[in-house]
């Protein structure tokens, strides 16, 4: 067991991208066999993310290095190589791990019976692999260089997802988008990189933030860091292409979609708090996200009200939301240089933002879910089209309620608890921003309800006589989800104690990571 540890993280990104190049061979023989392999890869990822994550609560930083010699301090960058895979999992990365393993394990199982009509399945699962093992580098890499890799791996398996059901012409049009605002991001990630390469000779996270100086190319590099992922993740104003690819793409894939934006936003957290974070003047670079976040969640909750369509509906929800986590964190961030300021309400701040983080990946890809359940059974995604629809399908609807009533934040679900110790926190850096809150809540309960009403309620519509419930495996894909919303739930508290605090001081501590990393000593 402590070898399998030892190589837990290198394993969890090396499963599902072998998996994904054995799929075409086992599936020419059998589906079932096919759809096996791919539940026991992601069940056994998970079970590693989980074995991994209590390693890490016990003994530390997890370092993996793989391809190069162990850090070298007698070089000016501590290193012996540049480039080269090395992996570094702290609380902060774990815990996108956990979200990971779970929302993607969800995804493939939602799978299933949702694309089974669909040509082309050897190829849907060998890219969703591919995607799963761009997410866990993504999460788990202390490189830059790598970062770019695994960037581009998640970003071109996730555009050829969106594009997978090529009978309908809107999917070509969301994945052209997706890969273009995706190749431009990477551009500008990897531009970045040659010039923080170029004065300081090494890609290691942890070794550069010892080094760097502040310079100007260091600034450019920063700004081309934060645009680039603030785009992939969504934040307004560089979301416009959001919305059309996330409502285009298979419901499964969406749910993991929403995943990889909070991959990217995790980048730019590193971004700021671990390579930049003792050089940054984060009172300014905070202040950017909490004004954007705030532009997110206004932006996307009014245009979510007007939307007929259900999965525009969800992907502008999805926008919004994604505006809380950059109003906890800059709060944070803006106040990290300022000890007590940071004691007394900075490091909530972080934590609410990053509880959000958790708590939108259960909710939201379980409403993705529940419409693509609303999609496979009247062919529409039209809700001005639907309604009745509780009478046939009964269990998609309780899942509904339970994902309107955690994102509307209405007690005591868990969407509630991150936007309380949200409000709670940032009402003390600016009233505004929890008055802000406090209103975005409000209008996602009425938009959330709207549909609700559109889709469920009503007498049965002749057309809609013949509809029964979802295939079994889609509801147990969305009761996975459900399970975690309810569990977070009844145990707030230990969430964050356990998962939620260690991860926002992961981000914090950025001095200890950089320690842990080089080797130095305090």
């Amino acid at each position: 067991m402590d070898t399998l540890i030892t190589h837990s993280s290198i394993l969890i990104i090396a499963i599902p991208l072998v998996t994904a190049f054995l799929i075409p061979l086992v599936g020419m023989t059998s589906k079932k066999a096919r759809n096996a392999l791919v539940i026991v890869s992601l069940a056994f990822v998970a079970f590693l993310v989980f074995a991994l994550a209590k390693d890490i609560a016990i003994n530390g930083i997890h370092i993996y290095t793989l391809g190069a010699t162990s850090p070298d301090l007698t070089t000016p960058t501590g290193f012996m190589a540049p480039v080269r895979i090395i992996l570094e999992v702290d609380g902060m990365s774990i815990l996108m791990g956990i979200i990971w393993s779970i929302v993607s394990l969800a995804a493939a199982i939602f799978s299933f019976s949702h694309i089974a009509s669909e040509t082309g399945q050897n190829r849907f699962y060998t890219l969703l692999l591919l995607m799963v093992t761009g997410g866990f580098g993504m999460m788990f890499t202390g490189d830059l260089f790598n970062l770019f890799v695994f960037l581009e791996i998640a970003s071109i398996s996730g555009a050829a997802l969106i594009a997978f059901r090529t009978k309908f012409a809107d999917t070509q049009e969301g994945g052209f988008k997706y890969i273009v605002v995706s190749a431009i991001a990477s551009l500008m990630v990897l531009f970045a990189i040659g010039l923080l390469y170029a004065q300081y000779n090494s890609l290691n996270i942890g070794a550069l933030a010892q080094v760097i100086q502040y310079t100007t190319p260091d600034k450019i590099a920063l700004a081309l860091l934060l645009i680039a992922f603030t785009m992939k993740a969504g934040m307004v104003p560089l979301h416009l292409w959001f919305p059309d690819a996330y409502s285009v793409a298979p419901a499964s894939i969406t749910g993991m979609l929403v995943i990889t934006s909070h991959a990217c936003m995790y980048a730019a957290f590193r971004v700021c708090f671990t390579l930049y974070g003792g050089m940054l003047g984060t009172s300014v670079v905070g202040w950017i996200l909490i004004i954007f976040g705030l532009l997110s969640m206004f932006v996307g909750v009014t245009m979510a009200v007007f939307q007929k369509d259900v999965m525009r509906f969800m992907s502008y929800h999805a926008i919004s939301q994604l505006g809380y986590m950059w109003v906890g964190v800059g709060v944070g961030l803006a106040v990290l240089g300022n000890p007590a300021l940071l004691a007394t309400y900075g490091r909530d701040a972080i934590s609410g933002g990053i509880f959000h983080i958790l708590n939108h990946a259960m909710y939201k890809p379980l409403l993705f879910f529940t419409g693509g359940a609303l999609f496979y059974c009247t062919g529409t995604r039209d809700l001005t089209k639907m309604g009745g629809l509780a009478h046939k399908m009964k269990w998609t609807t309780i899942l509904y309620i339970i994902g309107t009533l955690s994102i509307s934040g209405i007690p005591p679900l868990n969407g509630f608890s991150s936007k309380i110790l949200i409000y709670e926190s940032v009402y003390q850096f600016h009233p505004i921003l929890t008055i802000t809150g406090i209103i975005v809540s409000i209008l996602t309960l009425a938009s959330f309800t709207k549909a609700f009403h559109s889709a469920f309620m009503g007498a049965e519509l002749p057309e809609y006589k013949e509809v029964k419930e979802v295939p079994r495996s889609m509801i147990i894909a969305m009761v996975i989800l459900a399970a975690g919303i309810i569990f977070i739930t009844l145990f707030p508290a230990l969430i964050v104690n356990w998962i939620i605090n260690p991860a926002a001081d992961a981000l914090i501590n950025q001095g200890a990571y950089i320690n842990a990393v080089t080797g130095a000593t305090p």
